[in-house]
């Protein structure tokens, strides 16, 4: 059989499952943000731009040392994801203290969505040390098409919590 493994198939649906989650997600705050008088509510501040930006932009380039095909480009891969990771964490657990999903519309779907998306990333992050356990070519083609995928998402997600600073 010459065409893609079953693998990357079952890859390409559970990205285009969680594209379809992801898109309801992301409706669903521009939904409330375009009938709430003020997103974010009074009283919650305005996303930062520059360090948001920097981050998914490291994200997403993490993508490439996985198409090295070996263990270095792996673990470069890993390192650069769990930064990403370790930060988003950080940052989700201090915005916490100052609003929570229980507060208003806003803090509802701003930590489901980015939830969801660290969720995604932690995930990712199991996938790497899989690869590095045991490097096989099939498994690295599948997780870095995954890595991609997520890479997209926070990119969307990013791009969708900011426009809260525009």
């Amino acid at each position: 059989m010459n065409g893609r493994p079953i693998a990357w198939w079952g890859m390409m649906m559970l990205v285009a499952s969680e594209a379809t989650l992801f898109g309801t997600l992301i409706g669903t705050y521009f939904y409330l943000r375009f009938t709430t008088a003020h997103w974010p509510p009074d009283g919650i501040a305005q996303p930062g731009l520059v360090l948001p930006i920097v981050l998914v932009l490291v994200l997403a380039a993490s993508v490439l040392p996985l198409r090295l095909r070996n263990r270095w480009g792996v673990a470069l891969a890993l390192l650069m994801q769990a930064g990403y990771f370790a930060y988003a964490v950080h940052d989700f657990a201090d915005r916490l203290r100052s609003f929570t999903p229980q507060t208003d519309a806003y803090g509802s779907i701003y930590f489901v969505l980015l939830g969801a998306d660290h969720a995604h990333v932690f995930i990712g992050l199991l996938f790497d040390l899989f690869l590095l356990a045991r490097l096989r070519t099939v498994a690295l083609r599948v997780v870095t098409v995954y890595w991609l995928a997520v890479a997209v998402l926070t990119l969307v997600v990013t791009g969708t919590i900011l426009s809260a600073a525009a």
